[in-house]
């Protein structure tokens, strides 16, 4: 890989995928996307996550966004992508894909398997893919929030495979913390990980975590950015007070504690700056009245942390 693992020292973006009204990547929305987010200090960019609608974009529109978001980062910064699916095979299939164009190709745990899904025949999977692998890898930790549980035991055996040289960490638990932690340290510095909370980045930078991974980062990348740099100088309580301002934030842009609009929002708050033409999405979230209120609302007050 052409960077250096600084490169994972401060804050990355789970891009979301700016789509014109009939489905397609929206080539100019793309193109501001990619310099307002570097604009905003954003490190690196990963691409096709659940966040960025990755399962749902067809083939032809996955290569799309990869070949034009690599022409227009144009070096500057690392461009992940994820290449998850429901068997190795087809894992393998994405990966040559995509390989000759991104820098890291991520494994996500399989969208749907059967009981078999366990212990060793997910660590054979993932592995399988590992070594097909050209490129670095990195691996997207969700926890109990998959469809397929990856326990901790079986996570930090597969951290410890040298192509293996990131973890985006989603989970929220302790034991996978633990895990992610040793294997980091039995690495040497060869493994940078990554928090995937955006709501509680604070526990995991202070755990040594090298920084953070939000599928929010098209709009909160500053907040993210400025809590990484105050966390890397041991300021935690200044960090937790801008967590907990960003917070509101969230609720506000995803439509409350329950998250009811979440990607209507988020595209909505993008079109809204200037930076997306559409809110289009494949997913069924729905933009509320008070939710498109509170947007108009974030914007007026959270302007310097949203326009860089």
């Amino acid at each position: 890989m052409k960077f250096s693992m600084d490169s994972f020292k401060g804050a990355w973006s789970a891009m979301s995928t700016p789509l014109t009204l009939d489905g397609k990547v929206d080539r100019d929305a793309l193109a501001k996307l990619v310099e307002h987010q570097i604009k905003l200090g954003i490190k690196g960019l990963f691409l096709a996550g659940t966040a960025g609608e990755g399962p749902f974009l067809p083939d032809a529109e996955r290569m799309r966004l990869a070949e034009l978001t690599v022409r227009y980062v144009d070096g500057r910064i690392p461009v992940a992508m994820q290449i998850t699916d429901n068997s190795a095979e087809r894992m393998i299939e994405n990966l040559q894909r995509y390989q000759d164009i991104i820098d890291i190709a991520v494994i996500a745990p399989p969208f749907f398997q059967l009981n078999a899904a366990k212990g060793d025949f997910i660590y054979d999977l993932y592995t399988q893919v590992i070594e097909a692998s050209q490129i670095p890898v990195g691996i997207y930790n969700r926890g109990k929030f998959s469809s397929v549980y990856v326990d901790p035991e079986v996570l930090g055996r597969l951290l410890d495979n040298p192509k293996v040289i990131l973890c985006k960490d989603s989970a929220s638990m302790t034991e996978f913390t633990q895990a992610i932690m040793a294997a980091k340290q039995r690495r040497n510095g060869e493994l940078a990980v990554l928090c995937g909370d955006e709501f509680d980045c604070v526990t995991y930078l202070k755990a040594g975590y090298d920084g953070v991974l939000f599928g929010g980062g098209c709009f909160n990348g500053a907040y993210a950015a400025e809590m990484c740099r105050l966390a890397a100088e041991g300021k935690f309580d200044e960090t937790q007070a801008i967590q907990s301002h960003l917070a509101e934030v969230m609720f506000k842009i995803f439509g409350g504690k329950s998250i009811e609009c979440w990607m209507a929002g988020q595209k909505e708050i993008m079109v809204r700056l200037g930076v997306f033409n559409t809110a289009k999405t494949y997913l069924n979230y729905q933009l509320s009245e008070q939710c498109s209120k509170d947007i108009d609302e974030v914007i007026r007050a959270e302007k310097a942390w949203l326009l860089k």
